[in-house]
């Protein structure tokens, strides 16, 4: 190959309509609320003018909806990728909190021995590396161009973190990976030259007081 400018955009989904506050991992039927779909919207304008010849999103519903607008403004099909799926986790439909939820419970305890792994779900290395997969696949697709994958905030701030050299583990309060965020990968043939961060939908965050962990990613 030769060298190529490439960039891979790693596009997390818009807000997720979910009442009940669960930590919805994997599960079926969790879609984007109606200030998810502005997101996804407001995304799709910032990149309609943008070099992107590849679009690939997680098989999960919310990654799809978010895929859906841009799809349209780019004139592309919306590859599936496994490996851009959300972490696996044990938590998957429980609330998730010190007091509310699921730590009060000592059957839950054994589950959080292990942060650095971390013990509650998929080990970070294994997202990392499925990740990174996903993402070379989609550098050689749009080689010379740009791709957009659509994913999760675990998922995207792990490859992020591996490839930049960031150790794994985590306060996951602390993760720059906002809803319909763009984390994107510069590379110059196969090497990665730069890791750049924007928010397209900064207006519509909603603002969540208190400093519990996020419901979904």
């Amino acid at each position: 190959m030769s060298d190529a400018t490439t960039v891979v955009h790693l596009l997390r989904h818009g807000e997720v309509h979910n009442p009940s506050g669960v930590l919805y991992g994997r599960l079926p039927g969790y879609q984007l609320s109606a200030l998810g779909r502005e997101m996804a919207q407001r995304v799709a304008e910032h990149l309609r003018d943008a070099d992107v010849t590849h679009l690939v999103s997680s098989p999960l519903e919310r990654a799809q909806e978010t895929a859906a607008p841009a799809a349209e403004a780019l004139g592309l099909p919306v590859t599936i990728d496994e490996r851009l799926i959300e972490a696996g986790n044990i938590f998957e439909g429980k609330t998730f909190g010190v007091g509310d939820g699921s730590l009060r419970r000592p059957t839950h305890w054994v589950h959080l021995i292990n942060p650095l792994r971390p013990s509650w779900g998929e080990p970070y290395r294994e997202i990392a590396n499925r990740m990174l997969a996903a993402v070379a696949t989609a550098r050689d697709a749009a080689y010379g161009h740009e791709a957009l994958c659509v994913s999760h905030q675990l998922p995207i701030w792990t490859a992020r973190s591996f490839a930049t050299g960031r150790r794994l583990w985590h306060d996951p309060r602390k993760r720059q990976c906002s809803l319909a965020s763009l984390t994107s990968f510069t590379y110059r043939g196969d090497r990665l030259v730069s890791v750049s961060y924007e928010e397209p939908a900064h207006d519509l965050l909603p603002v969540k007081p208190g400093t519990k962990f996020t419901a979904g990613a």
